[in-house]
This record gives C-alpha cells, sequence and structure tokens, in this order.
C-alpha cells in the first residue's frame, strides 16, 4: 500500500471549469475530478497543458487559481496550486 504523501486529503469534485496557458490566450474545458487545498487532479482531452496555467472556476471564493502541473498519466493531469488563498478567521475563536 502507498503511502500518501498529500498535505491534505483530495474530495471528488466532478465539476467543469477551463484552462487558461498565458494572459489573454483562449480557455480550453476540464473537468476536475478532485481537489485539495494544495492541488488538483484534472482531466483535459485535445490539449497541449501548459506547465503553468489558470483554473477558471464558474463559482467560490476564489473563481481563479494559480497552477503548476506535477504529473500527468494520459488525458489526466495533477497541479499544485502556487498561489495561496487564506481563509477567513472566525470571530467566535477562543481566547489563548
Amino acid at each position: 500500500m502507498l503511502k500518501e504523501r498529500r498535505k491534505s486529503a483530495r474530495e471528488p469534485f466532478n465539476r467543469f471549469a477551463r484552462v487558461q496557458g498565458e494572459p489573454g490566450s483562449p480557455s480550453r474545458d476540464c473537468l476536475i475530478i478532485n481537489m485539495s487545498d494544495d492541488g488538483v487532479r484534472l482531466h483535459v482531452e485535445n490539449f497541449d497543458m501548459p506547465t503553468d496555467f489558470q483554473l477558471i472556476l464558474s463559482d467560490g471564493p476564489q473563481q481563479r487559481r494559480s497552477c503548476r502541473l506535477v504529473w500527468q498519466l494520459g488525458f489526466e493531469y495533477g497541479a499544485q496550486f502556487t498561489d495561496r488563498v487564506t481563509q477567513p478567521r472566525s470571530m467566535t475563536a477562543p481566547a489563548a
């Protein structure tokens, strides 16, 4: 059995999004298979995936995520998020 190396667990996502390489270049359809706080697994066909790209989501707190390609297996790609998303602090956090 392989040891899990991810910092955060990936959750099934199964939603369509878009991949954009260079700023201003056309974006392409992709399917997000799963996603974690640190990265994403995509299914992309008929497209040469750039090493660095923007993942464009239709909704959510951050609709664009900067990514770097880490692996490829056929039409599936693993990418690490290169931007940092900060979670809002809870107003009811316990005192130290």
